[in-house]
């Protein structure tokens, strides 16, 4: 399975993937995970929101155990960040069947759609809607950059823009869903474990910050005439490492866009887009504050206009722990299993607010992610999956 999914959306430049929502390696991938439903007889749907289900037994008999994850891809991301959640779920299936090992409940395999906002900028869109964390005429607004809207590419995909919104009876047959997700971090390198489990989700968010100057020659224009805002965004960008290393928390600037972006032309617009996180919401309310004032201090000093926009946010999600305490208690041998809370949000995340959720992390030896040297030991994956299984049968199997 893992090398059929290998090279769908990579980059022969980069190396890395480029699997983004509704475009042709996203439509590669949709075909590979129906074909491995169809390969294990398995009932496939497809949601109202584009989302992926397999199922084993009666989807419509409630509490389910449901596992899996997302296929779609960050810009040049790497090739274990979502599809190893799924590829281990259907690997989990298979070993639950060499076991002998019947499912009392029903047990279904998801692909999550656009988990990672890579084209429309915003995150978990698929588990959003379903959830109804997003409105339907807020996910309308969506667009990329080239100004395709979200309707747009699901109905050039062959989708119904018309049908997405909250879906509350199908998560209403969920009785609990775990995802497994390579680790992105380095909490478990050091460590004899192969698997922990999630314990929390940082509170997270995205802004975008505007900085609107005036456009002029770069060659005539002598330095103290000028209102450029690429001087207010850079001092901006500064400020937001300097305010996440005083908290002890994160802030990245990783997308800019700049009119008339010209060589020889001074900015009339820099638009900066900044994802912060932090262990609690007071601390990245603060952190955000911080670099907001920053932000219009240099502006002012500069003559350029500052406007800040709240793009997401998602709250600190603590998983369910009677479910979490229940992997730890089933993954725990000599030694208890590690608990490890994660800055990266997930559809699990998501997902926490209308059913059960729990995570389990592969060891990740190095620590990178979203990047194609994003990596994972075959051993290691061997034994998430190992581990899922024994999660699966714990919960589902008589």
């Amino acid at each position: 399975m893992w090398a059929e999914l290998l090279p769908v959306g990579r980059s022969s430049a980069s190396g890395g993937y480029r699997r983004y929502a509704w475009n042709e390696a996203d439509a590669d991938c949709r075909d590979w995970f129906r074909a491995q439903a169809d390969a294990r007889g398995l009932t496939y749907e497809l949601d109202r929101n584009g989302n992926q289900w397999a199922w084993l037994g009666d989807p419509t008999a409630g509490d389910a155990v449901v596992t899996g994850s997302h296929l779609d891809s960050v810009p040049d991301g790497g090739a274990f960040d979502g599809p190893l959640g799924v590829v281990s779920s259907f690997a989990a299936l298979d070993e639950l069947r060499s076991r002998g090992k019947l499912p009392a409940k029903p047990l279904a395999i998801v692909n999550f759609g656009d988990e990672e906002g890579a084209r429309f900028g915003l995150a978990c869109v698929g588990s959003r809607l379903a959830a109804g964390q997003l409105s339907v005429e807020k996910a309308h607004e969506l667009r990329d950059a080239d100004g395709i809207s979200l309707p747009q590419a699901m109905e050039r995909a062959g989708y119904d823009p018309e049908a997405i919104g909250p879906d509350p009876e199908r998560l209403a047959r969920i009785g609990a869903f775990v995802e497994l997700h390579v680790e992105q971090g380095r909490a478990l390198a050091d460590t004899p474990h192969a698997v922990g489990v999630a314990s929390a989700i940082w509170p997270h968010g995205r802004w975008r910050f505007d900085f609107h100057g005036e456009a002029n020659h770069a060659g005539t224009t002598r330095m103290e005439d000028r209102r450029d805002p690429m001087l207010a965004y850079a001092e901006t960008v500064l400020a937001a490492r300097e305010q996440a290393e005083r908290s002890g928390a994160r802030a990245t600037f990783g997308k800019v866009a700049v009119e008339p972006n010209g060589v020889n032309a001074i900015p009339s617009l820099v638009r900066g887009w900044l994802d912060s996180r932090a262990a609690d919401e007071a601390t990245l309310a603060a952190v955000v504050a911080g670099i907001e004032r920053a932000a219009r201090v240099r502006g002012g000093c500069e003559g350029v206009e500052v406007r800040v926009t709240r793009e997401s946010y998602t709250p600190v999600i603590e998983f369910e722990h009677g479910l979490r305490d229940r992997l730890a208690a089933i993954l725990t041998t000599t030694e208890p299993v590690p608990l490890l809370p994660t800055g990266a949000g997930h559809d699990a995340g998501i997902l926490s607010a209308t059913v059960p959720t729990a995570m389990l992390y592969v060891r990740n030896p190095t620590g990178v992610s979203h990047s194609p040297a994003e990596s994972a030991a075959e051993d290691d994956c061997t034994a998430g999956v190992t581990a899922l299984a024994d999660v699966l049968e714990g919960l589902a199997c008589r």
